[in-house]
């Protein structure tokens, strides 16, 4: 089978791997859609982000669909033929985080495509995968596109949780990639009464508008538009810090009112944070991490008709030309989200 394998930044590679067969409570999946996430991004662009660093080649990719292949045995609940949203989440369900019911925490993590142990946890992009059954997600009604929407979407819902109560709350994003344009949905969805997101590319800012931002901001050519919003000690509830740039997330800081809260998603390494604005608003500053059994909830607001994600895609790419859809993905002035069609 091939998958996708980086060896180095800008060293993408279409290679030839062996294929497994399903083992008890496990299903053989023909891959259909994946899609390129930022953090596919930092492994091909730089090798890695922050700390963590390519220390052997890694298949790539946790954005997946697929259709069911093969069942091993005990399977149940799913049948060949069938596509499925895959949660590249695999927790081991039995350390002290696990157990306390966060499984995001776990001690003892394979998500797909990461760096972060050695040996590397290989990635979903390969045109056959071996998952098992609990990280299958039903997906009927959906386009492969969709499903493979599940993982992003799913994070976002975990940080709108990690937010609180958002019924009539101001709402700031900064970062309007994926994620940011996500976290829009997720607090409009949650009842956000305002809206305001600010990025640098005017092409990511015009689907944030489409997606229900209130009010758009190009911080690169209004640096000072956050300024009033700033006035009388803040006027945001809620920040979704979805860029992992320090600019973004002081400028938010000081557009926050006092006691509002901070929902750090974007990582781009660690930051120099204005402690004392935190500490004299008494701002609250969350971390939000991967997610968990916000995937399954994700898949079914997008059944149900809750989330729209498709005007997010905005180009499929053939599996053979795996190096230019990297390119084009990296591409801010045009892509969205880039996806790889493998069926």
């Amino acid at each position: 089978m091939k998958a996708i394998v980086v060896h180095a930044a800008r060293d993408l590679r279409i290679e030839e791997r062996a294929a497994e067969k399903p083992g008890p409570n496990e299903v053989l999946l023909q891959l259909a859609t994946g899609g390129i996430c930022g953090s596919d991004l930092h492994y091909f662009n730089h090798g890695g982000f922050g700390a963590i660093r390519l220390r052997e080649p890694m298949i790539l990719g946790h954005e997946v669909s697929a259709y069911v292949e093969e069942l091993g045995t005990g399977v149940d609940g799913l049948v060949p033929g069938q596509l499925v949203a895959v949660s590249p989440s695999r927790p081991c369900r039995t350390c002290r985080f696990c157990l306390e019911g966060l499984h995001n925490q776990c001690l003892n993590m394979r998500f797909y495509g990461s760096a972060m142990p050695f040996p590397h946890i290989q990635g979903a992009f390969r045109e056959k995968l071996v998952a098992d059954v609990i990280q299958c997600v039903p997906a009927d009604g959906l386009t492969p596109g969709e499903a493979a929407m599940a993982e992003p979407l799913a994070v976002v819902l975990h940080a709108t949780r990690r937010a609180g109560e958002m019924l009539g709350k101001r709402v700031l994003v900064t970062g309007c990639g994926p994620i940011g344009v996500l976290a829009i949905l997720g607090a409009r969805r949650a009842g956000a009464g305002e809206i305001v997101a600010t990025d640098l590319s005017d092409f990511t800012l015009s689907v944030a508008r489409k997606a229900g931002a209130d009010r758009v901001i190009n911080m690169g050519n209004e640096p000072d538009a956050l300024t009033p919003y700033a006035a009388n000690k803040g006027a945001f509830d809620v920040l979704f810090e979805c860029s992992g740039a320090a600019p973004a997330l002081i400028a938010g800081i000081s557009a926050l009112r006092p006691r509002g809260i901070i929902v750090q998603l974007g990582l781009g390494g660690d930051m120099n944070l204005p402690m004392m604005a935190i500490t004299a608003k008494e701002l609250d500053l969350r971390g939000s991490f991967r997610f968990h059994e916000e995937f399954a909830m994700g898949v079914e607001l997008m059944q149900k008709g809750l989330i729209d994600v498709k005007p997010l895609i905005t180009h499929t790419v053939a599996l053979t030309d795996a190096v230019s859809a990297f390119e084009l993905a990296s591409d801010r002035s045009q892509a969205m989200k880039a996806q790889i069609a493998f069926a």
